[in-house]
């Protein structure tokens, strides 16, 4: 499996995480969440190697637009419902190597990642 970066190009995390990418000069593939869409198993994947709560942004502009009954009673499968009818709700960027994920950016998390 290459080395996938999830997200949406003018999000200023994702543009750190491929600047350090590229820096680091790792081979990468783009996923424009808007684009190129997202599918209910790449997030039941995510979801089951992080945690739903790891990959729902809770802190986007997306989750305060919501209603309040769609805050309530969360679980994995509503979670992957939200993200999938609205991606921004997604912690962005996501990193797919082989069957690791991470999501977000942090230089130190990422030098950890690839060992380098």
């Amino acid at each position: 499996m290459p080395l996938t970066l999830y997200g949406i190009p003018n999000c200023d995390t994702v543009k750190k995480a491929r600047t350090w990418l590229e820096n680091n000069q790792l081979d990468y593939q783009f996923h424009d969440f808007r684009k190129d869409g997202l599918t209910e198993a790449d997030l039941t994947l995510w979801c089951n190697a992080l945690g739903w709560e790891q990959v729902l942004n809770k802190r986007s502009t997306s989750w305060r637009a919501l209603d309040a009954a769609d805050k309530e009673n969360l679980d994995q499968a509503k979670a992957i419902a939200l993200m999938l009818a609205s991606p921004t709700l997604v912690k962005r960027p996501v990193l797919a190597k082989d069957d690791q994920f991470k999501t977000g950016f942090k230089d130190t998390d990422y030098q950890a990642f690839f060992a380098l």
